[in-house]
């Protein structure tokens, strides 16, 4: 999952959010220990990814993806369900997303100087120009995915992955749809941070 549906499936905190986006900025590799509050939600963060990487629909939907574009194909779905985690918001949050955003972006940079290097200027970048805005439109989702393919430090055809996802975009929310709310239901089983 991209960062939008891991800070949904933290806890209101500041320490859950550090540790709910920490997974994908070093993790457990950092040197300095971690408060247990913010371990937590990095062990949530593990458990959040490790459930969605083995779906069977998440697997599913990466046929919706080109030939030549499906070695990103989970990159691009990552991106591409915090759009429509967006696009579906009302069903899953009482809060409207705005203000949601606002409580996420104040947690986070409660935190900031505690953060890796690079995750501070993700966090900043990200709170500064609200990059959540930009995941609203499928235009905005092509634009940061062509954006995470110009950062790939190799070859690759994931400029365009907009176009698959233009092609099948009824059947990737419908999945999405269905995936969601067993993703919830499996972080809520498991308590690592007393449930969502």
């Amino acid at each position: 999952m991209n960062y939008l549906a891991h800070l949904y499936l933290a806890q209101p905190t500041a320490d859950s959010h550090f540790g709910n986006l920490l997974g994908d900025f070093g993790g457990n590799r950092r040197v300095k220990p971690l408060p247990i509050a913010v371990q937590r939600g990095l062990d949530n963060h593990y458990l959040v990814d490790k459930f969605t990487d083995s779906h069977p629909l998440v697997i599913e939907a990466k046929q919706y993806f080109s030939t030549k574009r499906k070695r990103f194909s989970s990159v691009a779905i990552d991106v591409l369900f915090d759009h429509f985690l967006i696009q579906h918001w009302q069903d899953f949050h009482h809060e409207p997303l705005i203000a949601f955003k606002k409580n996420s972006y104040q947690l986070l940079n409660e935190r900031i100087d505690d953060m890796p290097d690079r995750m501070q200027l993700v966090v900043s970048n990200m709170t500064t120009n609200d990059w959540f805005k930009q995941y609203e439109t499928l235009s905005g989702i092509g634009f940061a995915l062509d954006r995470i393919a110009q950062r790939i430090r190799f070859t690759n055809n994931f400029a365009g992955t907009i176009e698959d996802i233009q092609r099948h975009y009824s059947e990737l929310d419908a999945v999405f749809l269905a995936f969601f709310p067993q993703l919830i239901n499996h972080v809520n089983q498991s308590k690592l941070e007393g449930g969502h």
